[in-house]
């Protein structure tokens, strides 16, 4: 019976090519759409769940809300997580990495190497992840100053053999023995790390509870609820870091603390949620998004259920082709049950060959993939995990979904009825076909409309005024390994042609840039109410004036004004804050030392204050900023104005191998580090327009179809209509309103649910766009043109045909 099943499904559909062929091109397509976002969700949903006690582990977050600036950070003081340790026996371990320190200059053979993704970690940091070693001893790696673990493809880039246990790594012109080498981190993984130096080498004061400069790790006892755990930071703060704090700030208890406006708490983000639900400063790569992975989830679904509406529409719209058919087989002894069996097992077959083209498609688009959505994700994925288990389930489920409401609608037609020809009339009233073509459209205006308006806030960050200029600005990495030539070296550059300035500064007003905050007073003795916590940058005299900054008050830095080593410069959101009238002279106290225990209050005075400007995403406000006078850095930064950029790139390296022949010469624009801020946004941008055109080309497709059979059934009326002297445009309009009063109706429906989609997405920027009524009125006009060329194709071609040959059967 099932091969019987199976040999006339399969007669029918090379019976019904036209159909066929649609049918499986759309149910495709939104196969493939639907398999490339599992393989990106099934990625993004992965990170951080191969360590083994990973459901147990929670990184410390801090929040600090402090003279109106708020700070939410991914780190907190160096001796919390031992004291978590200490003082609560739920906590079983804990472990600290120190980033702050940015790169390190490697030194292989001759030359050195900038190595970024490097790290100070503590020696139980294997305890909690459990990466796999090559060789050497997870615990006690890192126990010693001086040594560090590397990478397996670090190991081969400066041995050339995974087998370096001793040998010796000179970084920073330190050196590191190599004690252990662990495999290549897994990408999906929320750090990626290719050295891990021991903790014993951090240049810093331990045991300062007011310093925020650790990501600190927590392992807690299988059973421990960390919202409760959580209440125990009050203890921590009453007892620890308030005594600290009342040594340079006046403060006896947090309440007084929280009467002067301010506010600090400490919280836990389980280790599997935070490449998805962490957006702190600072991480330690660029996460996710679990909106995105909701909103890719939910446009994968709609195109599969497009892909199956085009299914059960254009099987229900040939019902009167096959109605005959189910009168005779019921004529015949067939019963109901059977005629569901036949008419499910075509619908699943259609899906099998669907899927197979699917999976086809999806192999050869996935290197694009790969590109849009910066991943590296394998069609070997596809048959592991549950991304096999929804493939193997796909064809029934999807086959079952697509067909149930065509099986039971053409299995219960009469006899009597098909074979007297009353059947057609059906196809005229179906209000659920009606009804999806509806659903169809709205879900495609939904996603036009959200592409234009991802399209219109990343158009308004690229061209939104910024504070400073972020283009043609040259930045050479690794000029701090220049030592005492770094001076040189930028006074070299100014010599070519074609550039204006330089300064030389880690502190730039990007992302992952280096940042350094600091706590100031207006008084010399400090108090909740007349102090501020801000970024501290330390500048040169030419840093304004490279960047394109504007001076709103006062000067900036002159080498003319020998008092300006301890000068300040600040930007209006510190000005506003700090409530002057004119701040121009007036001074502000810091403790420079805190770290070591000295208090005594350093005054700084304000010679000039700067325009704000944007240095984080435009999803945060401005906030408050200072600059100095200090030595070193290690970026330079050259202000060009030359067409011939290739030819000064390569002047530049010139004199940069005269220098330092040993060193590697790294460079990048500024703007390029800009756009890296918003990479996923524009990932997101890109994605959602490649969904978006295949969600409109499937519902085309079923658009297409729908016409091609309305305009079958009514032939006989097309050809009456002609000869009474109806012209091809009064026909292609009769068949075309149907189809238009739909789209309007979706386009009704699409408006308000888009807005409220993309408002809520934008509300994660403090600077954004007004969603604009032209975009609606683009999206539907873009729409309802689509439909109607889509129809209108099939109308012009039934209004063509000679009248004669559809009357003749009459």
């Amino acid at each position: 019976m099932i091969q019987n099943y199976i040999t006339i499904a399969w007669r029918n559909l090379l019976k019904n090519k036209a159909f066929s062929v649609i049918n499986i091109t759309g149910l495709a397509i939104g196969l493939s759409c639907f398999i490339l976002i599992a393989l990106y969700v099934a990625d993004e949903l992965s990170y951080d769940k191969h360590f083994k006690n990973g459901a147990d582990i929670y990184r410390v977050n801090s929040d600090i809300l402090f003279s109106g600036n708020e700070s939410r950070l991914a780190v907190c003081s160096d001796p919390m997580g031992e004291t978590l340790k200490k003082d609560y026996p739920q906590v079983l371990e804990y472990t600290r990495i120190y980033a702050s320190s940015g790169s390190k200059l490697v030194k292989k053979g001759t030359d050195y190497i900038t190595e970024n993704n490097v790290c100070h970690a503590d020696s139980t940091f294997f305890k909690l992840f459990s990466l796999p070693l090559l060789s050497g001893d997870p615990v006690t790696s890192l126990s010693e100053p001086n040594t560090v673990v590397i990478s397996a493809s670090t190991a081969k880039k400066y041995f050339n053999t995974t087998d370096a246990i001793g040998k010796y790594i000179e970084a920073d012109k330190t050196p590191y023995k190599v004690t252990a080498v662990m495999k290549d981190i897994p990408l999906n993984t929320h750090f990626q790390f290719d050295m891990i130096f021991s903790m014993k080498n951090v240049n810093y004061q331990m045991g300062n509870f007011l310093s925020h400069n650790f990501h600190t790790y927590v392992q807690l006892k299988s059973g421990v609820d960390p919202v409760e755990f959580e209440k125990n930071f009050v203890q921590v703060i009453d007892k620890y870091i308030l005594p600290q704090a009342g040594q340079f700030m006046n403060i006896k208890s947090m309440d007084e603390f929280k009467r002067a406006g301010n506010n600090l708490s400490y919280s836990l983000i389980p280790l599997i949620d935070i490449h998805l639900k962490s957006d702190r400063f600072p991480e330690l790569s660029t996460n996710g998004s679990i909106q995105f992975v909701y909103i890719f989830s939910a446009v994968a679904l709609f195109i599969l259920l497009i892909a199956c509406i085009n299914f059960m529409n254009l099987s229900t719209a040939r019902s009167a082709n096959r109605s005959k058919e189910v009168g005779i087989r019921k004529v015949l002894g067939s019963n109901r049950s059977s005629l569901i069996k036949q008419f499910l097992s075509e619908s699943v077959i259609m899906v099998i060959i669907s899927l197979v083209i699917a999976i086809i498609l999806t192999v050869l688009i996935l290197p694009y993939f790969n590109t849009v959505a910066a991943k590296q994700l394998s069609s070997s994925s596809i048959g592991k995990g549950y991304v096999l288990a929804i493939l193997l389930a796909l064809p029934i489920v999807v086959g079952v979904l697509a067909g149930i409401y065509p099986a039971f609608f053409l299995s219960r037609f009469q006899p009597l009825a098909v074979l007297k020809g009353n059947q057609n009339s059906r196809f005229k009233k179906s209000w659920l076909r009606n009804g999806l073509v509806v659903f169809q459209f709205s879900i495609s205006i939904i996603l036009i409309i959200g592409t234009l308006v991802i399209y219109q806030q990343l158009n308004y960050i690229q061209t939104k005024k910024l504070g400073f200029t972020k283009e043609q600005v040259l930045l050479v990495s690794g000029i701090g390994g220049l030592n005492e030539n770094a001076g040189a070296f930028k006074n070299e550059i100014l010599q070519l042609p074609g550039v204006s300035s330089a300064t030389i500064t880690s502190f730039l007003p990007v992302s992952f840039s280096s940042r350094s905050d600091n706590t100031f007073s207006t008084e010399a003795v400090m108090t909740p109410k007349n102090s501020l916590n801000m970024q501290t940058w330390d500048i040169d005299y030419d840093y304004i004036n490279t960047l394109g900054m504007q001076m709103a008050k006062g000067r900036n830095f002159n080498r003319d004004f020998g008092t300006d080593s301890s000068a300040m410069l600040i930007n209006e959101a510190t000005a506003a804050i700090l409530g002057f009238k004119d701040p121009i002279g007036k001074k502000i106290y810091t403790r420079n030392n805190l770290n070591s225990g000295d208090l005594t209050p350093t005054a700084y005075t304000i010679v000039g204050v700067v325009k704000n400007f944007h240095f984080e995403s435009l999803r945060e406000q401005i906030g408050p900023v200072c600059m100095r006078l200090g030595r070193g850095g290690w970026i330079g930064c050259f202000k060009v104005n030359t067409q011939d950029i290739p030819g000064l790139i390569k002047q530049v390296e010139h004199k940069w191998k005269t220098m330092a022949p040993s060193l590697a010469f790294s460079y990048r624009f500024l703007d390029e580090s800009f756009d890296n801020m918003y990479r996923s946004e524009q990932r997101m941008g890109s994605i959602a327009f490649s969904f978006s055109l295949l969600a409109i080309l499937i519902a085309c497709l079923g658009l297409f179809g729908l016409a091609t059979y309305m305009a079958e059934q009514r032939i006989k009326e097309i050809g009456i209509r002609k000869v009474l002297g109806a012209t091809v445009t009064n026909i292609t309009t009769m068949l075309s309103k149907d189809f238009l009063i739909l789209i309007l109706i979706a386009t009704l429906i699409a408006f308000p649910l888009s807005w409220w989609a993309m408002n809520n997405w934008l509300q994660g920027f403090a600077y954004r766009i007004d969603i604009e009524w032209w975009v609606f009125i683009v999206s539907g006009i873009l729409a309802i043109a689509i439909a109607l060329i889509t129809v209108s194709v099939q109308a012009i071609k039934a209004s063509l045909t000679n009248p004669v040959k559809s009357l003749r059967t009459e």
